[in-house]
């Protein structure tokens, strides 16, 4: 999970692409939101973009959460639960596509 959030972090601090907030997706606006001193417009907007590939508005508003709750994708991914099993498996993806594409 460490590894994750330190790759989305990364990937704030080298974006170069410039992001409305008004026009902010959930995830972006989490992400601008956070407490994280990485957090950028440019970087919000490059994994927003991302998620909008490849998470449903449903998955965005539960990963949305983790900016706020951290905690909260650390029970989702332990969880036995088959639905929770198979939007981790998608969030990893997101994770590892933000990672590339906004680096």
């Amino acid at each position: 999970m460490k590894s994750l959030f330190a790759s989305l972090s990364l990937a704030c601090c080298t974006v170069l692409v410039s992001h409305s907030p008004a026009a902010a997706g959930l995830i972006e606006q989490a992400c601008l939101t956070s407490a994280r001193q990485s957090a950028s417009g440019q970087l919000c907007g490059c994994i927003q973009r991302v998620a909008d590939q490849t998470l449903t508005s449903q998955d965005q508003r539960i990963a949305a959460r983790f900016f706020e709750d951290p905690h909260r994708a650390q029970e989702i991914r332990q969880s036995v639960n088959t639905r929770h099993e198979a939007f981790w498996e998608r969030y990893k993806e997101f994770g590892a596509s933000a990672a590339a594409a906004c680096n």
